[in-house]
Protein backbone atom coordinates (compact mmCIF):
# COMPACT_ATOMS: atom_id res chain seq x y z
CA UNK A 1 0.00 0.00 0.00
CA UNK A 2 1.52 3.33 -1.12
CA UNK A 3 0.96 6.51 0.92
CA UNK A 4 -0.07 9.78 -0.67
CA UNK A 5 2.22 12.85 0.44
CA UNK A 6 0.04 15.66 0.89
CA UNK A 7 -0.26 18.35 -1.04
CA UNK A 8 1.20 21.35 -0.11
CA UNK A 9 -1.24 24.03 0.68
CA UNK A 10 -1.01 27.11 -1.96
CA UNK A 11 -0.60 30.48 0.37
CA UNK A 12 -1.55 34.14 0.14
CA UNK A 13 0.35 36.89 2.08
CA UNK A 14 -0.54 40.11 3.29
CA UNK A 15 1.95 42.19 5.00
CA UNK A 16 1.49 45.54 7.26
CA UNK A 17 3.80 47.82 6.65
CA UNK A 18 5.76 50.12 9.12
CA UNK A 19 8.94 52.33 9.28
CA UNK A 20 11.17 49.58 11.48
CA UNK A 21 9.18 46.45 11.67
CA UNK A 22 6.88 44.42 8.83
CA UNK A 23 3.98 42.69 10.08
CA UNK A 24 2.86 39.20 7.81
CA UNK A 25 0.03 37.03 7.87
CA UNK A 26 -0.23 33.82 5.56
CA UNK A 27 -3.23 32.27 4.44
CA UNK A 28 -4.57 29.24 2.72
CA UNK A 29 -6.82 29.19 -0.35
CA UNK A 30 -9.89 29.30 1.76
CA UNK A 31 -8.72 32.76 3.92
CA UNK A 32 -7.99 30.82 6.71
CA UNK A 33 -5.12 31.54 8.87
CA UNK A 34 -1.80 29.33 8.43
CA UNK A 35 0.32 31.87 10.68
CA UNK A 36 1.71 35.02 11.50
CA UNK A 37 4.81 36.64 12.09
CA UNK A 38 7.05 40.25 12.52
CA UNK A 39 10.11 41.20 10.62
CA UNK A 40 12.51 43.73 10.73
CA UNK A 41 12.63 46.02 7.73
CA UNK A 42 15.82 44.88 6.57
CA UNK A 43 17.62 43.16 3.48
CA UNK A 44 17.66 40.27 6.26
CA UNK A 45 13.92 40.92 7.55
CA UNK A 46 12.86 40.42 3.93
CA UNK A 47 14.30 37.47 2.72
CA UNK A 48 13.51 36.19 6.50
CA UNK A 49 9.74 36.86 5.62
CA UNK A 50 9.68 35.40 2.19
CA UNK A 51 11.48 32.24 3.28
CA UNK A 52 8.65 32.06 6.05
CA UNK A 53 6.10 32.08 3.62
CA UNK A 54 7.92 29.54 1.69
CA UNK A 55 7.95 27.26 4.46
CA UNK A 56 3.78 27.28 4.62
CA UNK A 57 3.26 26.30 1.72
CA UNK A 58 3.45 27.10 -2.23
CA UNK A 59 3.36 30.84 -2.09
CA UNK A 60 0.55 32.71 -4.81
CA UNK A 61 0.99 36.21 -4.79
CA UNK A 62 1.56 38.68 -1.47
CA UNK A 63 -1.05 41.78 -1.12
CA UNK A 64 1.32 44.68 0.62
CA UNK A 65 0.15 48.20 2.19
CA UNK A 66 2.27 51.11 1.63
CA UNK A 67 3.62 50.12 -1.51
CA UNK A 68 5.05 53.78 -2.17
CA UNK A 69 6.51 54.29 1.10
CA UNK A 70 7.07 51.93 3.82
CA UNK A 71 6.24 48.90 1.75
CA UNK A 72 8.16 50.07 -1.56
CA UNK A 73 11.61 48.33 -0.63
CA UNK A 74 9.88 45.03 0.34
CA UNK A 75 7.60 45.49 -2.71
CA UNK A 76 11.01 45.53 -4.21
CA UNK A 77 12.62 42.45 -2.71
CA UNK A 78 9.65 40.26 -3.46
CA UNK A 79 9.08 41.23 -7.35
CA UNK A 80 12.78 40.70 -8.12
CA UNK A 81 12.61 37.11 -6.39
CA UNK A 82 9.56 36.39 -9.28
CA UNK A 83 6.54 36.88 -6.14
CA UNK A 84 4.26 38.01 -7.27
CA UNK A 85 3.19 41.42 -5.42
CA UNK A 86 -0.33 43.32 -5.07
CA UNK A 87 -1.27 46.99 -4.12
CA UNK A 88 -3.34 46.75 -1.06
CA UNK A 89 -5.45 49.54 0.68
CA UNK A 90 -5.96 50.06 3.87
CA UNK A 91 -9.07 48.19 5.69
CA UNK A 92 -12.29 49.72 5.62
CA UNK A 93 -13.79 51.26 8.49
CA UNK A 94 -16.78 48.17 8.65
CA UNK A 95 -13.46 45.91 8.66
CA UNK A 96 -11.80 47.87 11.76
CA UNK A 97 -15.17 48.53 13.70
CA UNK A 98 -15.94 45.16 13.87
CA UNK A 99 -12.43 43.58 14.26
CA UNK A 100 -10.69 46.35 15.83
CA UNK A 101 -7.15 47.63 15.41
CA UNK A 102 -3.72 45.50 15.41
CA UNK A 103 -1.17 45.31 13.57
CA UNK A 104 -1.93 41.36 12.58
CA UNK A 105 -5.74 41.91 11.59
CA UNK A 106 -4.34 44.34 8.86
CA UNK A 107 -1.75 41.76 8.01
CA UNK A 108 -4.78 39.50 7.47
CA UNK A 109 -6.82 41.72 5.84
CA UNK A 110 -4.23 42.92 3.34
CA UNK A 111 -3.79 39.11 2.71
CA UNK A 112 -7.94 38.59 2.35
CA UNK A 113 -7.90 41.47 0.54
CA UNK A 114 -5.69 39.61 -2.20
CA UNK A 115 -7.43 36.01 -2.43
CA UNK A 116 -11.16 37.70 -3.03
CA UNK A 117 -9.84 39.87 -6.06
CA UNK A 118 -10.15 42.79 -4.09
CA UNK A 119 -7.04 43.88 -4.96
CA UNK A 120 -5.90 43.43 -8.19
CA UNK A 121 -3.24 46.15 -9.02
CA UNK A 122 0.26 45.88 -9.38
CA UNK A 123 2.91 48.29 -7.09
CA UNK A 124 5.06 50.84 -8.71
CA UNK A 125 8.02 49.82 -9.39
CA UNK A 126 10.30 52.34 -7.94
CA UNK A 127 13.50 51.85 -9.39
CA UNK A 128 14.51 53.35 -12.26
CA UNK A 129 14.52 57.11 -13.75
CA UNK A 130 10.81 57.78 -12.60
CA UNK A 131 12.07 57.45 -9.05
CA UNK A 132 14.91 60.25 -9.96
CA UNK A 133 12.13 61.96 -10.51
CA UNK A 134 10.04 62.05 -7.84
CA UNK A 135 12.86 62.42 -5.92
CA UNK A 136 13.79 65.78 -7.68
CA UNK A 137 9.96 66.76 -7.81
CA UNK A 138 9.69 66.44 -3.52
CA UNK A 139 12.84 68.47 -3.56
CA UNK A 140 10.97 71.14 -6.25
CA UNK A 141 8.02 71.26 -3.54
CA UNK A 142 10.00 71.78 -1.07
CA UNK A 143 12.42 74.87 -2.29
CA UNK A 144 8.86 76.43 -3.91
CA UNK A 145 7.85 76.36 -0.40
CA UNK A 146 10.60 77.47 1.54
CA UNK A 147 11.25 80.41 -1.08
CA UNK A 148 7.35 81.45 -0.37
CA UNK A 149 8.07 81.34 3.22
CA UNK A 150 11.13 83.57 3.17
CA UNK A 151 9.34 85.82 0.84
CA UNK A 152 6.49 86.17 3.25
CA UNK A 153 9.16 86.85 6.36
CA UNK A 154 11.05 89.45 4.26
CA UNK A 155 7.59 91.51 4.10
CA UNK A 156 6.50 91.16 7.31
CA UNK A 157 9.95 92.29 8.63
CA UNK A 158 9.53 95.32 5.96
CA UNK A 159 6.22 96.34 7.71
CA UNK A 160 7.41 96.67 11.53
CA UNK A 161 11.30 98.35 9.97
CA UNK A 162 12.66 101.46 11.00
CA UNK A 163 11.00 104.22 9.27
CA UNK A 164 13.56 105.23 7.06
CA UNK A 165 14.83 101.42 6.10
CA UNK A 166 10.76 100.97 5.38
CA UNK A 167 10.40 104.16 3.26
CA UNK A 168 13.69 103.81 1.37
CA UNK A 169 12.15 99.92 0.44
CA UNK A 170 8.69 99.97 0.55
CA UNK A 171 8.41 100.85 -3.31
CA UNK A 172 10.80 99.01 -4.70
CA UNK A 173 9.82 96.06 -6.79
CA UNK A 174 10.53 92.63 -6.04
CA UNK A 175 13.88 91.94 -7.77
CA UNK A 176 15.32 95.45 -7.00
CA UNK A 177 14.23 94.73 -3.17
CA UNK A 178 15.67 91.10 -3.10
CA UNK A 179 19.17 92.67 -4.66
CA UNK A 180 19.18 95.83 -2.54
CA UNK A 181 18.74 94.24 0.50
CA UNK A 182 21.64 91.25 -0.37
CA UNK A 183 24.14 94.28 -0.25
CA UNK A 184 23.16 95.26 3.02
CA UNK A 185 26.47 96.10 4.58
CA UNK A 186 26.85 95.71 8.83
CA UNK A 187 29.22 95.83 10.98
CA UNK A 188 29.80 93.01 13.17
CA UNK A 189 29.94 95.11 16.49
CA UNK A 190 26.82 96.49 15.43
CA UNK A 191 23.78 95.64 17.45
CA UNK A 192 21.12 98.10 17.43
CA UNK A 193 17.77 97.99 16.10
CA UNK A 194 18.17 99.26 12.26
CA UNK A 195 21.88 96.83 12.07
CA UNK A 196 19.93 93.48 13.38
CA UNK A 197 16.85 94.60 10.51
CA UNK A 198 19.23 94.71 7.91
CA UNK A 199 21.04 91.70 8.69
CA UNK A 200 17.31 89.73 9.03
CA UNK A 201 16.27 91.55 5.31
CA UNK A 202 19.70 90.46 4.00
CA UNK A 203 20.10 86.68 5.21
CA UNK A 204 16.41 86.63 3.83
CA UNK A 205 17.41 87.83 0.70
CA UNK A 206 20.34 85.78 0.14
CA UNK A 207 18.37 82.92 0.97
CA UNK A 208 16.06 83.28 -1.23
CA UNK A 209 18.42 83.57 -3.93
CA UNK A 210 20.08 80.10 -3.05
CA UNK A 211 16.69 78.57 -3.40
CA UNK A 212 16.05 80.44 -6.67
CA UNK A 213 19.05 78.60 -8.08
CA UNK A 214 18.49 75.71 -6.75
CA UNK A 215 14.94 76.08 -8.33
CA UNK A 216 16.57 76.60 -11.64
CA UNK A 217 18.73 73.85 -11.28
CA UNK A 218 16.26 71.18 -10.38
CA UNK A 219 13.68 72.60 -13.10
CA UNK A 220 16.65 71.99 -15.77
CA UNK A 221 17.12 68.11 -14.65
CA UNK A 222 13.80 67.81 -14.92
CA UNK A 223 13.98 68.73 -18.13
CA UNK A 224 16.74 66.60 -19.26
CA UNK A 225 15.08 63.43 -17.41
CA UNK A 226 11.79 63.99 -19.04
CA UNK A 227 12.74 64.45 -22.42
CA UNK A 228 15.30 61.65 -22.28
CA UNK A 229 12.53 59.44 -21.37
CA UNK A 230 9.49 60.47 -22.54
CA UNK A 231 10.57 62.15 -25.52
CA UNK A 232 7.05 61.72 -27.51
CA UNK A 233 5.26 63.26 -24.62
CA UNK A 234 7.57 66.47 -24.23
CA UNK A 235 6.64 67.74 -27.49
CA UNK A 236 3.07 67.50 -27.18
CA UNK A 237 1.37 71.37 -26.59
CA UNK A 238 1.06 72.71 -23.54
CA UNK A 239 3.57 69.54 -21.62
CA UNK A 240 6.30 71.25 -19.92
CA UNK A 241 8.73 69.57 -17.46
CA UNK A 242 6.35 70.44 -14.59
CA UNK A 243 3.48 68.44 -16.08
CA UNK A 244 4.97 65.78 -17.93
CA UNK A 245 7.06 64.47 -14.63
CA UNK A 246 3.95 64.33 -12.29
CA UNK A 247 2.26 62.45 -15.47
CA UNK A 248 5.25 60.43 -15.87
CA UNK A 249 5.18 59.96 -11.88
CA UNK A 250 1.65 58.81 -11.83
CA UNK A 251 2.55 56.03 -14.66
CA UNK A 252 5.57 54.63 -12.05
CA UNK A 253 8.53 53.34 -13.38
CA UNK A 254 6.54 50.07 -15.07
CA UNK A 255 3.80 51.45 -16.53
CA UNK A 256 3.34 48.22 -18.75
CA UNK A 257 1.19 47.26 -15.69
CA UNK A 258 -1.20 49.88 -16.84
CA UNK A 259 -3.43 47.41 -19.13
CA UNK A 260 -4.78 50.57 -21.14
CA UNK A 261 -5.73 53.97 -21.40
CA UNK A 262 -8.69 53.59 -19.59
CA UNK A 263 -6.85 52.40 -17.01
CA UNK A 264 -4.29 55.41 -16.98
CA UNK A 265 -7.05 57.73 -17.32
CA UNK A 266 -8.90 55.99 -14.34
CA UNK A 267 -5.95 56.11 -12.72
CA UNK A 268 -5.67 60.19 -13.43
CA UNK A 269 -8.94 60.80 -12.35
CA UNK A 270 -10.29 61.51 -15.65
CA UNK A 271 -13.08 58.72 -16.58
CA UNK A 272 -16.36 59.30 -16.35
CA UNK A 273 -18.36 57.59 -13.69
CA UNK A 274 -21.79 56.04 -13.77
CA UNK A 275 -24.36 57.63 -11.70
CA UNK A 276 -27.66 55.67 -12.94
CA UNK A 277 -30.22 54.75 -10.19
CA UNK A 278 -34.02 53.83 -11.16
CA UNK A 279 -35.35 55.45 -14.35
CA UNK A 280 -32.12 57.91 -14.10
CA UNK A 281 -29.77 56.80 -16.86
CA UNK A 282 -26.84 57.40 -19.08
CA UNK A 283 -25.78 59.66 -16.18
CA UNK A 284 -22.36 60.27 -15.16
CA UNK A 285 -20.43 62.46 -13.07
CA UNK A 286 -17.50 64.07 -11.94
CA UNK A 287 -14.65 61.59 -11.16
CA UNK A 288 -13.17 62.57 -7.52
CA UNK A 289 -11.30 59.85 -7.49
CA UNK A 290 -7.48 58.67 -8.99
CA UNK A 291 -4.31 60.78 -8.31
CA UNK A 292 -5.37 64.49 -7.83
CA UNK A 293 -1.93 66.13 -8.64
CA UNK A 294 -1.90 64.49 -12.17
CA UNK A 295 -5.52 65.39 -12.37
CA UNK A 296 -4.43 68.65 -11.86
CA UNK A 297 -1.38 68.78 -14.62
CA UNK A 298 -4.03 67.74 -17.07
CA UNK A 299 -6.20 70.64 -16.54
CA UNK A 300 -2.96 72.99 -16.91
CA UNK A 301 -2.41 71.42 -20.28
CA UNK A 302 -6.00 71.77 -21.01
CA UNK A 303 -5.81 75.58 -20.11
CA UNK A 304 -2.39 75.85 -21.80
CA UNK A 305 -4.25 74.46 -25.07
CA UNK A 306 -6.97 76.71 -24.59
CA UNK A 307 -5.16 79.71 -24.81
CA UNK A 308 -2.50 78.76 -27.66
CA UNK A 309 -3.91 76.20 -29.64
CA UNK A 310 -6.78 76.80 -31.99
CA UNK A 311 -7.83 73.00 -32.38
CA UNK A 312 -8.48 72.66 -28.90
CA UNK A 313 -10.96 75.88 -28.76
CA UNK A 314 -12.66 74.47 -31.96
CA UNK A 315 -12.93 71.38 -29.76
CA UNK A 316 -14.48 72.93 -26.98
CA UNK A 317 -17.12 75.17 -29.21
CA UNK A 318 -17.81 71.66 -30.94
CA UNK A 319 -18.66 70.02 -27.49
CA UNK A 320 -20.63 72.90 -25.94
CA UNK A 321 -22.69 73.05 -29.47
CA UNK A 322 -23.46 69.46 -28.47
CA UNK A 323 -24.77 70.68 -25.03
CA UNK A 324 -22.20 70.34 -22.77
CA UNK A 325 -21.59 72.71 -20.39
CA UNK A 326 -18.20 74.35 -20.44
CA UNK A 327 -17.36 72.04 -17.14
CA UNK A 328 -18.14 68.99 -19.25
CA UNK A 329 -16.46 70.32 -22.14
CA UNK A 330 -13.26 70.27 -20.59
CA UNK A 331 -13.62 67.33 -18.45
CA UNK A 332 -14.44 66.02 -22.16
CA UNK A 333 -10.86 67.67 -23.30
CA UNK A 334 -8.84 66.29 -20.15
CA UNK A 335 -10.00 62.77 -21.25
CA UNK A 336 -8.61 63.38 -24.95
CA UNK A 337 -5.26 64.66 -23.31
CA UNK A 338 -5.08 61.25 -20.91
CA UNK A 339 -5.31 59.66 -24.20
CA UNK A 340 -2.42 61.19 -25.93
CA UNK A 341 -0.30 60.96 -22.69
CA UNK A 342 -1.16 57.24 -22.33
CA UNK A 343 0.37 56.81 -26.20
CA UNK A 344 3.63 58.67 -25.22
CA UNK A 345 4.65 56.83 -22.56
CA UNK A 346 8.01 55.18 -23.06
CA UNK A 347 7.32 52.30 -25.42
CA UNK A 348 9.91 50.04 -24.15
CA UNK A 349 8.29 49.81 -20.95
CA UNK A 350 4.39 49.29 -23.04
CA UNK A 351 5.51 46.54 -25.32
Amino acid sequence: MTTMTPARPLVTGGVDTHRDEHVCAGLDHNGGLLGTASFPTTAAGYAALLAWLLGLGDLVAVGVEGTGSYGAALARHLTSRGVKVLEVSRPNRQVRRRYGKSDVVDAIAAGRAVLSGEATATPKAHDGPVEALRALKSLQRSANKARTQALNQLQAVLVTAPEDLRARLRELPRRELLATCAAFRIRADDDSLAAITRLTLRELAARIAFLDAQLKSTVARLRRITTELAPDMVVKVGVGPDTASTLLLTAGDNPDRLHSERAFASLLGSSPVAANSGQTQNRYRLNRGGDRQANAALWRIAMVRLRHDQATRDYMAKRQAEGKTKSEAIRCLKRYIAREIYNSLPKSALT
